[in-house]
C-alpha cells in the first residue's frame, strides 16, 4: 500500500508541475486577443490542461499525500510533511480558484467571441494575474518535491 501509495503520489507530482509549466509557456505564447481565432485555440487548449490535466493530477497528489500521512504514523510527527500538507491545501484552494476556473471560463468566452456572441474586448483581462499565479503555485509545487525529497528535520512534532 504504501508503495503504491508513494508512486500514486510521485506521479501526480509530476502531471501538476507539467501541467503548470506547460501553462506557463502556453500562456507566454499566447496570441493577443486581436488575433481570435489564435487566441481563441490557444485559451482553449490551456482550459484542457487545466481541466484534464493539472486538476486530476492535483486531486491525486493531494490524496495520495492525505491518505500516506493517515497510514504512516511516522508522517504525523514530522514538521515537512504537515508543511507540505498545508502548501498542498494551499494549491488546491489556488488551483480550483486561480487556475481552473478562469481558465475554464476564459476559453469558454474565447470559444463565445469567436462565435461573435461575445466582444472580443472584454478577453485577457486576467493574463496578467494568471501568469503571476501560475509561477507561484509552480514554486510551491517544486518546493513541496523538495520537503518530499530532502525531508528537513523542521518543525519536529514532540509525539
Amino acid at each position: 500500500m504504501r508503495r503504491c501509495l508513494k508512486f500514486l503520489h510521485t506521479m501526480g507530482s509530476a502531471g501538476l508541475l507539467g501541467a503548470l509549466a506547460s501553462l506557463v509557456v502556453m500562456l507566454a505564447l499566447t496570441p493577443h486577443p486581436s488575433a481570435l481565432p489564435g487566441y481563441a485555440a490557444m485559451r482553449g487548449a490551456m482550459g484542457a490542461v487545466a481541466t484534464w490535466v493539472f486538476l486530476p493530477s492535483l486531486a491525486v497528489t493531494l490524496m495520495s499525500g492525505l491518505i500516506a500521512m493517515a497510514i504512516n504514523r511516522a508522517y504525523l510527527n514530522a514538521g515537512w510533511a504537515w508543511l507540505k500538507l498545508a502548501t498542498g491545501v494551499l494549491m488546491f484552494e489556488g488551483g480550483l480558484v486561480y487556475v481552473q476556473g478562469p481558465m475554464k471560463q476564459e476559453a469558454e468566452q474565447s470559444a463565445r467571441a469567436l462565435a461573435g456572441l461575445l466582444d472580443p474586448a472584454a478577453l485577457a483581462v486576467s493574463l496578467p494575474g494568471e501568469r503571476g499565479t501560475l509561477w507561484v503555485l509552480l514554486a510551491i509545487s517544486a518546493a513541496n518535491v523538495a520537503l518530499g525529497i530532502w525531508r528537513p528535520r523542521i518543525l519536529r512534532i514532540p509525539s
